[in-house]
């Protein structure tokens, strides 16, 4: 079904399709029967997919990477596609726009995408709140699906100060995700990229670190990488996973290299992060790196260029827990998390 519309989507703006699809499937779901019918068709229910990593308990290996829900506004939907777990975000401490538009560009030839969002999100309390209303009506355990929030500073905020942003953030949403992921590794905010040297990383992450108890109740704080770091850079990385004591990495974000690539030049040369099949490689090269030069010592969420169960099961295999999808979603529809699931079993 996806095959027969999605060139009639990829002839419009990327961005106003988001809307458009994700507006239809809340419409879909609000219709009586809608869900029934939705996780009937998409999805793979089995106890063998289940996975316990960092002390969460997975339905299925399969989930949304941040940066397709922003505002935690799609659980329910993305729940009933199939989903194992939904990362929302990422979120600020404060309402953003973003940047400009147009912002987001598919690059066909090589089944890839680049955007530069720049966060924009409606803030932490809109999350929060959402989150907490989702949490309300699916309260049974059957229907609890396992939700992460993606955790950034605003772009005013300095670098100086960026602690500050992920503390409010961490904070107003402790009471309502099952994990945190502390991103500082998007390419489209102006010097966040900073933020992953060594002693900036290591006091924000010892910081929430130290904030992480309520009631008896600890999160894990994950932290979200670049491919584009050097050898020595993952050597830190590894460093400052097992200082700080957080839960483990997701690898890996967006790139900023445009190496390989058939489009036209115009696309290749806009501003952004580039996802997809051309960060295939790169993100399972990481995962695979950080699983051997840490003996297997943390969890690590492999993300980048899944396009296909094959592709999942060489992150699963470089040593990936779980696995996350974005770009690959988009091109090959949600009939991709049914395959990966379904491909598991085997």
């Amino acid at each position: 079904m996806y095959s027969l519309i999605k060139p009639i989507l990829f002839k419009f703006d990327p961005e106003n399709v988001h809307y458009f699809v994700t507006d239809g499937l809340q419409l879909i779901n609000k219709l009586p029967g809608g869900s029934a019918i939705s996780r009937a068709i998409w999805n793979v229910e089995d106890k063998r997919l289940e996975r316990e990593v960092f002390g969460l308990t997975f339905k299925n290996p399969v989930g949304l990477a941040a940066g397709f829900d922003k505002n935690g506004v799609l659980i329910k939907e993305m729940a009933n596609l199939g989903f194992g777990f939904i990362e929302t975000g990422t979120v600020t401490p404060l309402p953003q726009d973003g940047n400009p538009k147009p912002r987001m560009f598919r690059l066909p030839a090589d089944e890839a995408l680049i955007n530069r969002m720049g966060f924009n999100n409606y803030g932490v309390d809109a999350m929060a709140e959402k989150i907490s209303e989702y949490r309300k009506s699916h309260a049974s355990k059957e229907q609890r699906i396992i939700i992460g929030g993606n955790i950034g500073k605003n772009k005013i905020t300095p670098n100086e100060e960026a602690v500050n942003d992920y503390i409010k953030c961490f904070d107003r949403l402790f009471d309502v995700v099952d994990y945190f992921v502390v991103n500082v590794s998007s390419p489209n905010t102006p010097g966040l990229r900073a933020l992953q040297e060594k002693e900036p990383l290591l006091n924000i992450l010892s910081t929430l670190q130290q904030r992480n108890h309520k009631n008896g109740i600890t999160r894990p704080v994950l932290l979200k990488i670049a491919p584009d770091l050097t050898t020595e850079q993952l050597d830190d990385i590894v460093e400052i996973v097992q200082q700080s004591g957080i839960a483990g990495v997701i690898a890996t974000n967006t790139t900023i290299s445009r190496e390989g690539l058939s489009s036209p030049e115009t696309l290749k040369n806009e501003i952004g992060g580039l996802s997809g099949k051309p960060l295939t490689h790169r993100s399972t090269e990481v995962i695979s790196y950080l699983h051997k030069k840490s003996n297997g010592s943390f969890p690590i969420i492999g993300v980048g260029g899944i396009h296909s169960a094959e592709d999942a099961l060489e992150k699963l295999n470089a040593g990936a827990s779980l696995v996350q999808l974005y770009t690959g979603f988009i091109y090959e529809g949600p009939g991709l998390i049914g395959k990966i699931n379904k491909a598991l079993l085997k």
